[in-house]
């Protein structure tokens, strides 16, 4: 069965550089969100040991610092929360989603090509 990985946006930026990083302590997290964020390391380190709490990351100590690094991966909890997205906006219509995707944002050729391809190799999967 797999765990559902909700995330709120703090959390899901914390992740995003344990998985860019591999393993971070709280002052490599704090400086890697310091400009976009101004939060404290202490917010940082409360919510890595609620995360860590939920399951989604874990620690291991080098002298008197944790060195956090992710337990589950990018993939996962995209599929979870794109999941819930879809369940929750559109019904559990994937269609709908990508129908929305579509019409609300710039797209350019390239990426429709990209897209057109995607299609019909998911055709020729579910052929063979």
């Amino acid at each position: 069965m797999t765990r559902k990985h909700r995330l709120g946006d703090l959390q899901l930026a914390i992740m995003h550089v344990l998985w860019e990083h591999g393993e971070a302590a709280v002052a490599d997290v704090h400086r890697a969100l310091e400009e976009e964020r101004g939060l404290a390391p202490t917010t940082i380190a409360t919510m890595l040991a609620k995360m860590e709490t939920k399951g989604v990351v874990g620690h291991r100590s080098e002298g008197r610092r944790y060195l956090y690094r992710p337990l589950v991966s990018e993939s996962d909890v995209r599929r979870t929360m794109v999941d819930e997205l879809t369940r929750g906006l559109f019904e559990g219509n994937a269609v709908a989603l990508v129908s929305h995707l579509l019409s609300e944002h710039e797209i350019d050729r390239d990426d429709l090509d990209e897209l057109r391809e995607l299609i019909e190799r998911r055709q020729e999967e579910e052929a063979s």
